[in-house]
């Protein structure tokens, strides 16, 4: 079963140590997942650059100015976007975390107007959603913001020497 994705708020638990999704919470179509360390650094270090590729206008300007242009495309979704911003009640996520289950995986695609978001549970019921390149901007912010949160960098940048490789996972993302 998958449902609409209407809104999404994002919180890190320490004791789950995972970020809590929670899909319009407080609704009818609510459902919630944990998404791992693992899952979501993968998904920060794959999204910047499939970002840039999707991006009519960075394919227009020179290979020097591209990250810059990016940056700027990445602030002004921010701003466009911040007045559809609102707090969730604590106690919606309670009952979101009570109900979580672990998700498998995240996908996003480009289509021709917008970009398709996936979240699948370990139960079979997901969610999923169309998002124009500001809306999945601001998702992406919000949810590096809680890996900032939850000092999920930093603890990749501290790994033991003998095991930071590539095939040990994605690399931290700076913006």
């Amino acid at each position: 079963m998958v449902r609409v994705l209407k809104s999404i708020n994002f919180s890190y638990a320490a004791a789950e140590d995972r970020i809590l999704a929670a899909i319009n919470p407080g609704g009818p179509e609510a459902w919630s997942c944990w998404l791992t360390r693992r899952l979501v650094l993968a998904l920060l270090d794959r999204t910047s650059e499939f970002l840039a590729s999707t991006s009519p206008l960075v394919r227009q300007v020179p290979v020097a100015v591209r990250g810059e242009l990016a940056t700027f495309e990445r602030e002004a979704a921010m701003a466009s976007t911040a007045r559809a911003m609102s707090t969730t009640p604590p106690d919606v996520l309670k009952a979101s975390k009570t109900a979580a289950e672990l998700a498998e995986g995240v996908k996003i695609s480009s289509q021709p107007n917008g970009f398709r978001v996936e979240l699948q549970g370990e139960n079979g019921i997901g969610a999923a959603g169309l998002l124009t390149r500001a809306e999945l901007q601001r998702v992406l912010q919000m949810l590096q913001a809680e890996a900032i949160n939850a000092s999920w960098f930093a603890a990749q940048d501290k790994a033991p020497a003998g095991t930071t490789s590539d095939a040990a996972g994605p690399k931290p993302v700076q913006h």
